[in-house]
C-alpha cells in the first residue's frame, strides 16, 4: 500500500517559469499604445538614404565627402556606431555590391605628363599674345598712325581673350559649368586697371575731357601668371586629395587643408611680384601698384573656388570690386549737382591719401580678403575636393 506522498504515485510538477522570461500576459501590448521600432542596423537605413551616392561613388572617400555636403559631422557619424565620417563611408562603400562600382574608374589618377604638358602650353598663351602685342606697338610707335595702332591693339586683345578661353576650357583651372557672370566682371576690373585712374584723375579735375592714357604694364603682368596660377592650383589640388586621402576626421582634414591653401596663394604671389615688376619696367610704368597685386590675388582665389565647384562666391567678390570701382567716379559726378557735394568727399580724402590707385586697391584687396577667409572655411570641407 502506497502514500499519498510516494514520489512514485505523485504526479510530475510543471518547470518553474525562468525569471527572467516575462508571463506571456505581459508580453501583450495595449491595443492603443504605438509601436516601438528600433532599426537594429542604423547603418542600413543611411544606406538606403543615400544609395545613389553611394552607387556612384569610385572609393570611399567620395562617400564621406558627399556625407559631409549633406550635413554630417564626425559627431553624428557616433550615432551611427562609427568613430567619423570617413569610418562610416568605408562601410557604406563596403556594403554596396561588386557591381556598382566601376573598376576603371577607382584608383588615384597617375601622373600625365603629355596633358600636364598640353595645359601648360595652354596656360602661357594669353601672356604671349599679350607680350607680342606691346611688342609691336613698342617698335612700331611714330611709324603707324593711331587708327593702325588701335587696330593692332583690338586684335592682341582677341587673340589675348581665345588664348584665355582655351586655356580656361581644361587643365587645373578647368571650372565646371555656370560659373555665372564672373567674365563681365573680370573683363571691367581689367578694363579699369588699365584706364581706371586716368579716368577718376580727370573727373576729379573737372572732366573727363578727351581720351585718357592707361597703363597696360598691369594687364601684361596678369596674362602672363596665368601659367604659374595653373600649377599653383594643380599643386594644390593634388595635396588636398592626398591629404583628403590619409586623413581619418572631418577637423583633421580641415586644419590640414588651410595651410596648403596659404601656401598655393604665397606661392602664386611669388610669381606674381616679379612679373608685373617685369611688365612695368618693360612698358616704362611707374612701377609695381598694390591694386594689381590685390586684382591678381582676387582673379586667383575666385578661380580656385570655381574650379571646386564654388563659383557664386567669386562672383560676389569680383562684383563688389566693381561696384566699389564704379562708385568712385560716379560719386564725384554727381557732387556736381547743387547740394550733393558731400557725396564726393569719402572719394576725394581716399584720394588725397594714396592717390588715384586707392581707389582699385581698396575695392580689390578688401574683395580679395573676404574671399580668401571665405576659402579657408569652403575649401576646407571635404565636399570640396570629389571628383567631378
Amino acid at each position: 500500500m502506497t502514500r499519498p506522498d510516494d514520489p512514485a504515485t505523485t504526479p510530475a510538477a510543471a518547470p518553474e517559469r525562468p525569471a527572467e522570461i516575462p508571463p506571456r500576459a505581459s508580453a501583450r501590448r495595449p491595443s492603443g499604445a504605438p509601436a516601438r521600432r528600433g532599426p537594429a542596423d542604423p547603418v542600413k537605413s543611411l544606406l538606403h538614404d543615400h544609395r545613389d551616392l553611394c552607387e556612384r561613388a569610385v572609393d570611399p572617400l567620395e562617400i564621406a565627402a558627399g556625407l559631409e555636403a549633406h550635413g554630417l559631422t564626425d559627431r553624428t557619424a557616433a550615432r551611427y556606431r562609427h568613430r567619423d565620417v570617413f569610418a562610416l563611408a568605408e562601410e557604406l562603400y563596403a556594403r554596396m555590391p561588386p557591381r556598382a562600382h566601376d573598376p576603371a574608374a577607382g584608383g588615384p589618377p597617375g601622373p600625365d605628363t603629355d596633358a600636364r604638358a598640353a595645359w601648360t602650353l595652354l596656360a602661357l598663351l594669353p601672356g604671349a599674345a599679350c607680350l607680342a602685342t606691346a611688342g609691336v606697338l613698342r617698335v612700331t610707335e611714330g611709324v603707324l598712325g593711331d587708327g593702325t595702332r588701335a587696330l593692332v591693339t583690338v586684335v592682341g586683345a582677341l587673340l589675348a581673350c581665345l588664348a584665355l578661353r582655351a586655356c580656361l576650357a581644361r587643365g587645373p583651372l578647368r571650372a565646371p559649368e555656370g560659373a555665372g557672370r564672373a567674365g563681365m566682371y573680370a573683363c571691367w576690373l581689367l578694363s579699369y586697371s588699365v584706364y581706371g585712374e586716368e579716368l577718376l584723375a580727370q573727373v576729379m579735375t573737372g572732366g573727363p575731357d578727351g581720351p585718357w592714357d592707361g597703363s597696360p604694364a598691369p594687364l601684361l603682368g596678369l596674362a602672363a601668371v596665368i601659367a604659374p596660377a595653373a600649377w599653383c592650383a594643380h599643386l594644390f589640388t593634388v595635396r588636398a586629395h592626398r591629404k583628403l586621402s590619409g586623413s581619418r576626421a572631418l577637423e583633421e582634414f580641415g586644419a590640414g587643408v588651410r595651410p596648403l591653401l596659404l601656401a598655393a596663394v604665397s606661392l602664386f604671389l611669388a610669381a606674381l611680384l616679379p612679373l608685373l615688376y617685369v611688365a612695368d619696367l618693360g612698358l616704362g610704368g611707374g612701377g609695381v601698384t598694390v591694386a594689381a597685386v590685390a586684382l591678381g590675388v582676387l582673379f586667383f582665389v575666385a578661380r580656385l573656388l570655381a574650379v571646386h565647384g564654388l563659383p557664386e562666391p567669386g562672383t560676389v567678390a569680383l562684383a563688389a570690386a566693381c561696384a566699389v570701382e564704379a562708385a568712385a567716379p560716379a560719386l564725384v559726378l554727381a557732387a556736381r549737382l547743387p547740394g550733393l557735394e558731400p557725396l564726393a568727399r569719402p572719394v576725394d580724402a581716399l584720394v588725397s591719401a594714396g592717390g588715384t590707385g586707392a581707389v582699385s586697391a581698396l575695392a580689390c584687396g578688401g574683395a580679395a580678403l573676404g574671399l580668401l577667409l571665405h576659402a579657408a572655411l569652403a575649401l576646407s570641407r571635404a565636399s570640396a575636393h570629389t571628383r567631378p
